[in-house]
């Protein structure tokens, strides 16, 4: 089955990304907030805080501290307002980029993600001018090893409602329907399967293939959009070249 999944993009920096761990906890913990916020505390009820609770568990996030974000969400414990924004643009290239916020003060998050854009030679756009370019799926990426046989673990997922299976170099990665996302996760999770990444994500139509030098300034761009804390996820539609490690 096809694979569009790109994941040697995805993970060109994956030492990088272990080193903001913190980081990732605190993006993963507004989502929390968010899901408990607009669904009730209870992940029985709430599938949209079940499949955040699944990310972060993927993400290696300690049960206090999930427990602890769903607290504030609920009410139970004082935390921030967070309002959702979409940034669209495009990155040097013609990349096309998406970048998801979650912030307390929308002016603040519109001129650090501006400034990330023009900085690195990218220039952010309106509403609508590359999303149509991606579509929302789920995606479930699971690690290549001895006891996971292909075939049965691409039946498992096809038969729990995947849309698609494929195989990359080291991992594989099962793509769902946003409204199939939580019940296939559930499905493998209940044959054993575990998850390097379990999330809801903007993936590109096509690709844009670019050259080193570009590809350099690209992940600069999205290095720095990253670490602002206000922003949730990158999107880009960027193929790297193969060796480009970032």
């Amino acid at each position: 089955m096809s694979g569009h999944s790109k994941w040697h993009n995805i993970q060109a920096k994956k030492s990088k990304t272990d080193a903001k761990r913190g980081k990732i906890f605190t993006k993963i913990g507004k989502e929390l907030i968010m899901a408990a916020k607009s669904g009730g505390s209870n992940p029985d009820v709430n599938s949209k805080l079940r499949d955040v609770i699944a990310k972060a568990k993927a993400n290696n996030m300690p049960q206090d501290t999930i427990t602890r974000a769903i607290k504030k969400g609920a009410g139970e414990l004082e935390g921030a307002n967070y309002e959702e924004i979409v940034y669209e643009g495009y990155a040097p290239g013609g990349v096309a980029v998406i970048v998801n916020v979650l912030t307390d003060n929308k002016n603040r998050s519109a001129g650090n993600v501006r400034h990330a854009f023009s900085k690195y030679g990218g220039n952010m756009g309106s509403t609508g001018c590359v999303s149509f370019m991606f579509q929302k799926k789920g995606e479930l990426v699971i690690e290549k090893t001895d006891e996971l046989d292909e075939d049965e673990l691409m039946m498992m997922a096809l038969d729990a409602g995947a849309e698609d299976f494929s195989s990359e170099d080291e991992v594989y990665v099962v793509t769902t329907v946003p409204e199939d996302f939580g019940t296939v996760r559930e499905a493998l999770e209940a044959n054993g399967i575990k998850f390097l990444e379990a999330d809801i994500k903007m993936i590109p139509d096509n690709y844009t293939v670019v050259d080193m030098d570009t590809a350099a300034k690209i992940q600069k761009m999205i290095d720095a959009l990253e670490d602002d804390d206000d922003v949730q996820d990158v999107y880009h539609n960027a193929e790297f070249p193969e060796g480009f490690e970032g």
